[in-house]
C-alpha cells in the first residue's frame, strides 16, 4: 500500500473533499462533473492555494464523500480534469463556508447547457445570434462535458445576464438554425461564478467580442467548416470541393467504379475514398471545383443508387479540399493519375482500356447494346446496366422507349436470385448493375 493511499484511509472522513494538482484555472463546473457521479454537490471552492491548483468539494452527505475517495483509492484509473491526474483526500474542514452557491446568485456570465445536440450542430455563432437579442454578448466559449454541450456566455452586467436567463431557460434555439437532423434542443442555463472569461485565441470554440485583434488559434481551421449564419438569419453549410456521402439500405455492392458512374455525371470526379464509420459506409468525392461540388449534391441529396430505395445517397460537404489517395482498388481510386501507373493492377476483363475513360467515363462507352438490339449513346448513368440516376427520392430515369418494371433496379434492379458484380468477366451486365472490372 502506497504512502499516500495509507494517508487517505487514516484521515478523518469529512463529507468536504480537498482536491490537489488541477488544471490551470479549474472551474466549478469541472470540478461538479468529476464528483457528481458519487452524490450531490452542495458547494464547491476553486483556484485555492499559492498555485491556486486546489479545491474544495462539499457533498450533502458524509458517506457519499467516503465512497469517492474509497473508489480513487482502490481504481486504477485515477481522478482526471481535462486530462491531468488530481489527488483527492478528505479534508479538515466539515464544511464550505463564504462561498457562493453555484448557480443560485446573479452574474454577468452565464453556463448554458444545451441539451440534444453535439458539438457540431451548433455553432459559436448561432450561439452568439440568440444571446445577443438581450445585450452585448463580450466573449463565449464553448466545451463539452458528461452533460452535454455546453457554454460559458458573457455579458456587460448581471442585469443583462438575467434577462436572457430568465428568457430563454427552457426554451430551444429555433429549428431554422439547427441541422435538419435536429428536432430540437433545450437549453438549461444557471449563473457562473466567472465574472471575467480568459480568452486567449478567437477559435470556433471560443470568442473574444470585446478584442478583435486576439490572435487566431492556428488549430482553428476546422472551426471553418461550422455552420454560419447568414445575412437572413439562417443556417448556411460551407461549401467544399469534396462532398461526404453516407450511404443507407445497402443492399447492393457500391464500388469506386459505382460511385464514379453516378458521380461523373455532374463534372470530371478526381478521387474516390470510401471507409467504413459506426457501423454504415461512407465515401469521400472530391471535384475539381465548389461549383461542380454544389451541382452534384442539389441534385443527388436523397437518390437512390438503385430503384426500390437502395443505396440511398446522403450528400454533406467535407473539411477536405485535397484527397490523399495512395492505394488504387475498389475503395479507393486517384481518376487524375494515369492508367498506365496502375496497368499491372488491372484486370481487362471488362476494364476501359483509354486513360480518357477514367477522367471521362462516356469516353468508354461510344455506344451500348440492350437486348432488344438498341443502341444507347448516352451517359453511363443513363443506359441499362449502370446504376440509375434521378434528381430526388428513388425515382429512376428510364431510357426512351424503355420500360421499366418492379423489381428492376434503375433501370432494372437486378433480380434477388443475382448478386451484383459477382459475374463471371466478359459476360453482359445484368439489368441495373455497374460495369463489371473483375473481382
Amino acid at each position: 500500500m502506497s504512502g499516500q493511499t495509507q494517508f487517505r484511509y487514516t484521515q478523518t472522513p469529512s463529507k468536504v473533499l480537498h482536491l490537489r494538482n488541477l488544471p490551470w484555472e479549474c472551474i466549478d463546473e469541472e470540478l461538479v462533473e468529476l464528483c457528481k457521479p458519487f452524490g450531490k454537490i452542495v458547494n464547491t471552492k476553486c483556484n485555492v492555494g499559492a498555485n491556486r491548483n486546489q479545491a474544495f468539494v462539499e457533498f450533502v452527505d458524509l458517506n457519499q464523500a467516503i465512497s469517492m475517495v474509497s473508489y480513487y483509492a482502490s481504481s486504477s484509473d485515477p481522478a482526471q480534469v481535462r486530462g491531468k491526474t488530481v489527488y483527492i483526500q478528505y479534508s479538515n474542514r466539515q464544511e464550505i463556508v463564504n462561498n457562493k452557491s453555484s448557480g443560485d446568485i446573479a452574474g454577468n456570465v452565464l453556463l448554458v447547457t444545451i441539451e440534444g445536440v453535439e458539438a457540431g450542430d451548433v455553432s459559436i455563432d448561432v450561439i452568439h445570434l440568440v444571446f445577443s437579442a438581450f445585450g452585448y454578448v463580450q466573449k463565449i466559449a464553448t466545451f463539452e462535458k458528461a452533460a452535454g454541450f455546453q457554454a460559458l456566455i458573457q455579458f456587460t452586467d448581471a442585469v443583462t445576464a438575467s434577462s436572457a436567463r430568465d428568457a430563454l431557460d427552457g426554451r430551444s434555439i429555433p429549428k431554422y438554425l439547427l441541422p435538419e437532423h435536429v428536432d430540437s434542443c433545450n437549453l438549461r442555463i444557471s449563473y457562473s461564478a466567472h465574472t471575467d472569461l480568459n480568452i486567449k485565441f478567437q477559435s470556433h470554440r471560443s470568442r473574444d467580442y470585446t478584442n478583435p485583434y486576439l490572435p487566431v488559434n492556428p488549430s482553428a481551421i476546422e472551426g471553418t467548416m461550422q455552420p454560419v449564419v447568414g445575412p437572413d438569419g439562417k443556417r448556411k453549410e460551407p461549401e467544399s470541393n469534396v462532398l461526404l456521402a453516407s450511404i443507407e439500405n445497402l443492399q447492393y455492392a457500391v464500388t469506386v467504379d459505382v460511385l464514379h458512374t453516378v458521380f461523373s455525371a455532374f463534372g470530371t470526379v478526381q478521387k474516390i475514398a470510401i471507409f467504413d464509420k459506426n457501423g454504415g459506409m461512407q465515401a469521400l468525392v472530391q471535384y475539381p471545383d465548389v461549383t461542380t461540388a454544389a451541382a452534384a449534391k442539389e441534385a443527388l441529396e436523397g437518390h437512390c443508387i438503385y430503384d426500390g430505395g437502395y443505396c440511398k445517397l446522403h450528400l454533406s460537404y467535407s473539411r477536405h479540399t485535397d484527397l490523399n489517395v495512395k492505394a488504387h482498388n475498389d475503395r479507393s481510386r486517384d481518376f487524375t493519375l494515369p492508367e498506365s501507373a496502375f496497368l499491372p493492377m488491372q484486370q481487362v476483363s471488362a476494364a476501359p482500356t483509354s486513360s480518357t475513360s477514367w477522367q471521362n467515363p462516356q469516353s468508354a462507352y461510344p455506344g451500348t447494346q440492350h437486348h432488344d438490339g438498341h443502341t444507347y449513346s448516352s451517359p453511363p448513368t443513363t443506359f441499362p446496366g449502370h446504376p440509375a440516376y434521378s434528381t430526388a427520392g428513388s425515382s429512376s430515369y428510364l431510357p426512351p422507349g424503355h420500360q421499366g418494371s418492379s423489381g428492376m433496379a434503375s433501370q432494372g434492379m437486378p433480380s434477388y436470385s443475382h448478386q451484383p458484380n459477382v459475374r463471371p468477366p466478359g459476360s453482359a451486365s445484368y439489368a441495373g448493375q455497374p460495369p463489371y472490372y473483375g473481382r
